[in-house]
């Protein structure tokens, strides 16, 4: 059996299809938590929560994909975009409908296609009050990363909800 494979049943899982699961596990527990947290605690609570975990976790999250990466600074735009396309085979899932590209020099574009957690908050009714985490998430993996950056949009509500769409521009102020 190669290293990329585990014998949990008769049928062999590869590293991809156990990745995927698990990923799969934690955003359903996450989209639970969030129903739950908005039944007992209301909308304005479960985001300030929800906001507060998501920092929490991506800070701790950005130490640990560097570590794996061995990867000490960022000290230029190559070194980040390698690190965001290894960061993206760690984190994304096939469900998950986004892209993200370089459209030029210091400058990222992340846009959703479709966005599973508006669909989600939607089902359960609190999207117009919603207050986006998956932002919040890459911008506390940059800020993890000491990055001196610009984002436009700024301020974050729920882009699909406000704008029509989902997407946001990162501009990185390299020295």
């Amino acid at each position: 059996m190669s290293n990329s494979e585990c014998m949990l049943t008769k049928k062999k899982l590869n590293i991809s299809d156990l990745r995927e699961i698990l990923i799969k596990n934690w955003m359903s527990h996450d989209g639970f938590w969030f129903f739950h947290c908005l039944q007992h605690c209301g909308i304005e609570k479960t985001n300030m929560i929800n906001r507060a975990a998501v920092k929490s976790m991506s800070l701790l999250e950005i130490k640990r994909l560097k570590k794996m990466f061995e990867l000490d600074n960022i000290n230029n735009f190559k070194d980040l975009k390698n690190f965001i396309n290894l960061i993206f085979q760690v984190v994304k899932a096939n469900f998950m409908d986004f892209e993200y590209f370089f459209p030029k020099e210091n400058v990222m574009i992340f846009r959703m296609n479709t966005c599973f957690a508006h669909d989600g908050v939607k089902r359960i009714g609190a999207l117009e009050e919603y207050k986006c985490g998956i932002f919040l998430r890459i911008d506390c993996w940059l800020e993890g990363l000491n990055l001196d950056y610009d984002t436009n949009p700024e301020n974050i509500g729920c882009l699909l909800r406000d704008n029509g769409k989902c997407e946001r521009e990162y501009l990185f102020n390299f020295k």
